[in-house]
Formats: C-alpha cells, sequence, structure tokens
C-alpha cells in the first residue's frame, strides 16, 4: 500500500499521534433479467492524521499518499489540536497509554477473481433462475464486493496492517399474484470470493428455494390483525433489534449524549434468558464477519458483554470514553474510510444462543406471528424502535399457518427483551452496514427469541 515506514513519521511527537493509511475498493456488479445492468468499480485511497491535546483533537487527511503529503497533514493536524487545545482549556492529562500489534491478510485465503468470473457466476445463478422459476416477472442477480486495507501507526507503539475482502451476493426475486407484484431480497454473506464456487453455487441455489416458497407463501398469504402479539422474532430480526434498539443505546458516546441505557447500568433490563455481546474478532465457532483486532485508535480489540442474563453489565468504549468511566477501552473505535475520524462503533453483536428448539418454540403458540426478515426501520437512544418486516407466518394452535404480507412491529426494546420466554440453541450471522455520521460494516446475529411485542395490521 505505502512502500515506507510510517513509525518514521511520529519519531518526533511529543504528544499523541496516529497515522492511517487506507485504501476501500468497492465493485458492484448486477444483472437484470440475465443482461448486464451496473458494472462498476471504485477507490477511495489517501492518508490521516489524528493528533491529542490536552483533552482536543485534531484531524487532517488527503487523497494523496507521498512522503511530502504524510508530513503535511500531521502537522495539520497538530495545529488543529494546539488550535482546540486554546479553544476549549480542557486541561486533560491524556490517555492511559496501550500499545498493540497485528497483522490480517485475508486476501490471502482467496483466490483474486477477475470481472469475467464474477459475471459468469451471476450468469450461472440466472440460467438457475429461469429454468426453475419460468413464472419470475423480474429477477436481479447482484454482487457487492468491497476490501478494506488499512496500515495504522500511534505514537503509543500500535501497529496495524489488515486487508480484509468482502463480498455479499444479492438476488432478487419478483412474482405476480392477482396483478400485484411480490419482491423477496435474498442476501448471501462471505469472505471475499470463495475458490468453490461450485459450493457456493449450490448453498445460493438452497437459499434460492426456500425463499421462494416464503415469496409464494406471501403472495397468497394475509394481514395479520393489529395488537400485542406472543411472537417468534427469527435470528435475522433478532439480530437487527439488539443491534439497532440495544447496541446504539450502549455506545459509551451515546450515554454521554443521555440515551437510556446511562440509567440502567447494573440493573436488569430483559429477560435472564438474554445475554448479548460485541464480539471483537472470534467466537467458538471460529472468526466472525467483521473481524477486528486492533481498533482505529490502536487500541486491542476485547470481546464485551453488554448484557449478561439480563444485567446490563458495561457500555463500549474508545479511549477517551473509557477515560472519562474510568475503565479500560474496548477496541470500538472504528473509521470508514481514511477521511473518517474513529467513531465508537459495533463490530459483531449478537445475542448468545439458548437451550429450546425452534420447532419446540413454534409448537407453544397457541395464536400468534413468526416473523423472519425485516426491510427498514428505526431506533433512538429510548431503545423505541420500529421495523418493516417482509416475511412472516401466523402460528395457530402451534403450528404454521398463513403467509403474512408486508407487516410493521414497534415497541421498546428492554420491554420487548423482559418478555423474553424462549430463546432457541442455534445462531445465525448477516453482514450489513450501519450509519452513524459515517457508514461503518458490521455484523449482527443470534437465535430466535419467542416475546411479546406490537404487531401493526392492515
Amino acid at each position: 500500500m505505502f512502500p515506507y515506514d510510517l513509525n518514521a513519521y511520529l519519531k518526533d511527537s511529543q504528544d499523541y499521534l496516529e497515522l492511517r493509511v487506507q485504501d476501500n475498493r468497492v465493485q458492484r456488479i448486477q444483472l437484470t433479467n440475465g443482461n448486464v445492468s451496473h458494472n462498476s468499480f471504485g477507490s477511495k485511497k489517501g492518508v490521516s492524521a489524528r493528533a491529542y491535546k490536552n483533552g482536543a483533537w485534531g484531524f487532517a487527511s488527503s487523497s494523496v499518499v507521498d512522503s511530502s503529503s504524510i508530513s503535511q497533514i500531521i502537522k495539520e493536524a497538530k495545529f488543529n489540536a494546539n488550535y482546540l487545545d486554546h479553544k476549549l482549556h480542557k486541561s486533560d492529562h491524556g490517555f492511559k497509554p496501550t500499545a498493540a500489534q497485528a497483522s490480517d491478510k485475508w486476501s490471502a485465503q482467496h483466490e483474486k477473481l477477475t470481472a469475467k468470473d464474477k459475471i459468469d457466476f451471476l450468469k450461472n445463478v440466472d440460467a438457475y433462475l429461469i429454468k426453475t422459476y419460468p413464472d419470475l416477472k423480474a429477477r436481479d442477480t447482484i454482487l457487492h464486493s468491497l476490501d478494506i486495507e488499512k496500515n495504522l501507526v500511534t505514537s503509543e507503539g500500535s501497529s496495524s496492517y489488515s486487508m480484509l475482502p468482502r463480498a455479499t451476493f444479492y438476488v432478487s426475486l419478483t412474482i405476480e399474484k392477482h396483478n400485484e407484484p411480490y419482491q423477496i431480497f435474498i442476501p448471501y454473506y462471505g469472505f471475499g470470493a470463495s475458490k468453490n464456487r461450485a459450493a457456493e453455487l449450490v448453498d445460493l441455489q438452497r437459499l434460492i428455494d426456500e425463499n421462494y416458497l416464503h415469496l409464494v407463501k406471501k403472495s397468497e398469504g394475509v394481514y395479520p390483525q393489529a395488537g400485542y402479539k406472543e411472537c417468534i422474532l427469527d435470528s435475522k430480526i433478532a439480530g437487527i433489534l439488539v443491534h439497532e434498539a440495544i447496541g446504539h443505546t450502549t455506545e459509551a458516546d451515546l450515554v454521554q449524549s443521555g440515551s437510556i441505557a446511562g440509567q440502567y447500568l447494573n440493573k436488569k433490563i430483559a429477560s435472564e434468558l438474554i445475554s448479548v455481546v460485541d464480539f471483537a474478532h472470534s467466537t467458538a465457532e471460529g472468526t466472525c464477519m467483521v473481524p477486528v483486532y486492533i481498533d482505529d485508535e490502536g487500541t486491542e480489540a476485547q470481546d464485551t458483554v453488554i448484557i449478561e442474563k439480563g444485567i446490563l453489565k458495561s457500555f463500549m468504549h474508545n479511549k477517551e470514553s473509557a477515560q472519562s468511566f474510568g475503565v479500560e477501552p474496548t477496541g470500538h473505535a472504528r473509521a470508514f474510510e481514511y477521511s473518517d475520524e474513529p467513531l465508537i462503533r459495533m463490530r459483531n453483536t449478537a445475542i448468545l444462543a439458548g437451550e429450546s428448539r425452534l420447532k419446540q418454540m413454534i409448537s407453544s403458540i397457541e395464536d400468534g406471528y413468526y416473523l423472519i426478515q425485516s426491510s427498514n426501520g428505526q431506533a433512538d437512544s429510548t431503545s423505541e424502535f420500529m421495523f418493516g418486516v417482509v416475511l412472516g407466518y401466523e402460528i395457530k394452535n402451534g403450528k404454521i399457518a398463513n403467509g403474512l404480507k408486508d407487516i410493521t412491529i414497534s415497541g421498546v426494546a428492554t420491554d420487548v427483551l423482559q418478555s423474553v420466554s424462549m430463546v432457541s440453541d442455534d445462531m445465525e450471522w448477516m453482514v450489513g452496514f450501519c450509519g452513524k455520521k459515517q457508514l461503518m460494516t458490521v455484523s449482527m446475529g443470534g437465535p430466535a427469541i419467542k416475546c411479546k411485542i406490537n404487531v401493526g395490521g392492515r
């Protein structure tokens, strides 16, 4: 990425300083009804420096990555920190020094594919759609890849090199029923582009078959009865709920801004069946989908237990918030592009699996709903939320019944989690982009949960 030793630029620094060179490479290829409708590639490469002086931060960045540019942005970052220090008069004594080293190059594990290889793969998926489901009114196959290469050094002695490739396939299917269109959007996640594309194709076909049946049931489905209902939230929705309505409220900068979580540290906010962890890079099953070994302040990333058996145990911290709360930083400072300053961000946030079987959970409900996939939604600092649900089923007398049309669910996340009476024994993860002043790659997941929630009808 950059042929020189970045540490050489920090040797004369008397105050805290970070230096980061980063390149985000994005590619998107889309086939619409078998034809290439989009094919783009872009790169955002640059360098940034961030300085700290008595509680004041100074930041500068440049898209030019050479020796003179790096020297200049370091000078600008220090100037900005000194200027704000004179204005703010915080008189902060600085952070407890931390130093960590890591080098992770996931790209070495993956074969580099040409644009033709990728288009051919999408065409193979499209050929399967044509052959298997001739009644489709529209179909899209999409490959979105994001490779983030990053080199970071700090004046405290931290250094990190990472190259994380991420590719996601999307398949969109549209059918028509009584002259009304019904659509489903199917994501398929992975690290980069797998060498075993035949196996990926088989997995995708299985996923397509499963979701096509859901789509047909939805087109034949009913609207739910509005009200406070007993529901099973499948892992995808449970994961989004804990990310949006719990995770964000426990990011320490938002706690300092007045989020509801600040009132409940070491208090019960969920059922004893609920434990939530933000994983840094690994679980017992292996490497997480968004592995972070060292954050963008040079802090070693640590797993953070947010909720333990219903009790709110801790918040997510960068260096500054950790100093304010009198705790150790947890490695949550992350920046999406070279021109972004690090913010406190989640990494891999999940509810931990329980002991119940999904079939057992369904059979325990006389009249309720099984909700599978959300579309969009929002949550605020009170943990109040509203999500759209695009796939779901009625549960009648302990059995899956009619499919559901599009609906909404809403409530206060802490109330929903306190109502949880069963948690499934399996886990599922998904990857997405989180927007908090800047985009960020995150993963979220968990088991299915049985709870009570407000359901919106027609």
